[in-house]
């Protein structure tokens, strides 16, 4: 298929959908006054709701998108799966539980950065523990069993953490970080995880190559000189730095990574490589577009993005694996 049209209409949905987010809200603003705060012109209070709530809530949506929406593609050209994304290595669940081990010993009210600062350490420990894997495992398989054993003890231990929180403010705070929110996020905060992201970004676009040439299997790719460790070791830290950074800014997110790989493959001819960058539009589009609907939804107390993008992806994720099973039938 014809990729040329692909690339620029997802970037012209991305543009149209974060100006759309900084439209909508609980305050309608017209053209002109969102076009005024924009230059930091007009009544002062369109600017501080332009620039202080509504422009960075929308960026941190869809970069959070984009993030898991890359790591989802190499993952999933990584282990040739398309259910894969990236709570399967359990860096996503790990670094929640470093937010919620914080959250829980009251640390939070230390400084601003505890939070995201110990969700980037939790996916920095997983990673580093599924890359150690990723060297002495031969088997993808095996790869994948360590990440679920390590999702599953990380939700565990965010299960007993809810379930001893000394009071109900405590479990109030656990409870909303797993159930992610981009609301009230700054550009301060996305500039604290903007390393982590270009670190994650750089490192999964330099694997194309090697991941197109996994599509031949593993034992063809070696044959033909890919390096399987190194694949592996640089995919899957890539996947780390941005699933912990998208965790540090809105807690857990789940499902856009798998749903907007599976939805561009078809554009791209199946090839991993193609996959990643318009995963990340896609995915980053997604979610603004969510976060929108969970601004807008007439309910008494916001809901939160993270529910709305499990509700979403569940029957998305649902439908994929049964066209997985009737393909393969």
């Amino acid at each position: 298929m014809n990729q040329h049209w692909l690339i620029p209409g997802l970037i012209s949905a991305a543009i149209i959908s974060v100006l759309a987010a900084c439209f909508l809200g609980a305050t309608p603003m017209a053209v002109g006054r969102i076009i005024s705060a924009l230059v930091r012109q007009g009544d002062q209070s369109d600017v501080t709701i332009l620039w202080q709530i509504r422009l960075p809530r929308a960026l941190a949506a869809f970069i959070v998108g984009a993030a898991l929406g890359t790591s989802g593609a190499a993952l999933q050209g990584l282990l040739r799966n398309p259910l894969a994304e990236p709570g399967i290595l359990g860096v996503s669940a790990s670094a929640s539980l470093g937010a919620t081990f914080v959250l829980y010993y009251g640390l939070a009210a230390v400084s601003a950065w505890v939070v995201p600062s110990a969700a980037i350490l939790g996916a920095l420990l997983a990673t580093s523990l599924i890359t150690f894997a990723a060297i002495r495992v031969r088997s993808v398989v095996t790869l994948i069993l360590v990440g679920v054993g390590l999702s599953s003890f990380s939700g565990a231990m965010m299960t007993l953490l809810m379930n001893l929180a000394p009071n109900p403010f405590s479990l109030s705070d656990l409870i909303n970080w797993m159930l992610g929110s981009v609301a009230n996020r700054s550009f301060v905060d996305l500039a604290f995880v903007a390393p982590f992201l270009l670190a994650g970004f750089a490192i999964l676009f330099t694997t194309k190559r090697g991941l197109t040439a996994l599509t031949l299997g593993e034992e063809a790719a070696s044959g033909i000189g890919l390096d399987i460790k190194r694949q592996r070791i640089l995919v899957v830290l890539g996947a780390g730095l941005l699933s912990g950074a998208a965790v540090a800014v809105a807690g857990a997110i789940g499902f856009v990574g798998i749903i907007a790989p599976h939805v561009v493959r078809p554009f791209v001819d199946y090839d991993p490589a193609r996959t990643l960058l318009p995963s990340a539009l896609l995915a980053g589009v997604i979610l603004v577009i969510a976060d929108v609907a969970v601004r807008l939804a007439p309910t008494s107390n916001e809901l939160k993005l993270g529910v709305v993008a499990a509700l979403i992806g569940a029957p998305a994720f649902v439908w994929i694996a049964m066209q997985r099973r009737a393909a393969a039938a």
